[in-house]
């Protein structure tokens, strides 16, 4: 056999270990002190900037509502009187409107804002101040229509009040019979009431009942009252011959003198 020869591995030569770079233990201690410190001086800036800002918030609230007044009622009360009273709050008075009245003049009739609202300072109070009371002058009325009393009237700056009716045998409808306040007089509204006449009074009557009844004794009977009556004919084979079966207005009605009465007969 021939001589084998043995191949043997042979171990790589030692060679030297480069080092590689460890954190050191005490500059990743310093790191996280640092974290903290920035984690802990963030959350203090935070809570101060909300401290302040609420503070600014409340202080608003407070500065506003402390210029804000409560409107008094001035209504009644003379121009001099309210104005000063307004002046007390921080309020001005402004007169808007003067208007003829009952209350005497310079006397506050009406204000705008009403009493009660909140305001601020400095702003105006609207009134309207009193003329005081007027005094018109009023046209004669009695014999006249009602509606030539309404154009005199208004011919005078005047208006027709309350109108009130009474039947009058002896007057003609719709004339004026009474007047307030009487002709001539100094008013201080402009309203003049009347009583007007209403005519003699008219008879009337109490419907009766015709359903039922035959035509010639519905007929007696509107003759006797002297009421005039319309008739009308239908088929209604269900009813006897000449037989009312409806009438108008109904039974119990209140019926004047001058109306016409309306049967309906079956034919």
């Amino acid at each position: 056999m021939g001589a084998f020869r043995y191949a043997t591995m042979t171990e790589p030569p030692d060679l030297p270990l480069e080092p590689i770079d460890a954190p050191e233990p005490e500059r990743s201690l310093n790191f996280r002190k640092r974290l903290e410190e920035l984690g802990k001086m963030a959350l203090l800036v935070f809570i101060l900037a909300s401290a302040a800002f609420l503070s600014a918030i409340t202080a608003m609230r407070i500065a506003i509502h402390g210029r804000e007044v409560t409107m008094p009622n001035l209504t009644g009360k003379t121009v001099t009187e309210a104005t000063s009273l307004l002046r007390s709050r921080g309020l001005v008075l402004k007169v808007a409107d003067r208007v003829y009245s009952e209350m005497p003049i310079n006397v506050v009739v009406r204000q705008t804002p009403p009493a009660g609202l909140l305001m601020k300072e400095s702003q105006q109070a609207h009134v309207v101040l009193s003329l005081g009371q007027r005094q018109l002058q009023i046209p004669l009325l009695e014999g006249n229509s009602l509606r030539a009393s309404r154009i005199e009237l208004l011919r005078a700056g005047l208006q027709v009040g309350e109108v009130s009716a009474v039947t009058m045998p002896d007057k003609p409808a719709d004339e004026v019979l009474v007047q307030t306040p009487r002709p001539g007089a100094g008013a201080t509204s402009p309203r003049v009431d009347v009583l007007v006449s209403q005519g003699p009074r008219e008879n009337a009557y109490v419907m009766p009942h015709f359903v039922g009844m035959t035509e010639s004794d519905a007929q007696r009977r509107l003759d006797v009252a002297g009421l005039r009556r319309k008739v009308n004919y239908v088929t209604a084979p269900q009813w006897p011959h000449g037989t009312v079966i409806d009438q108008s207005p109904l039974a119990g009605s209140r019926l004047p003198a001058a109306s016409t009465i309306e049967l309906t007969v079956a034919n």
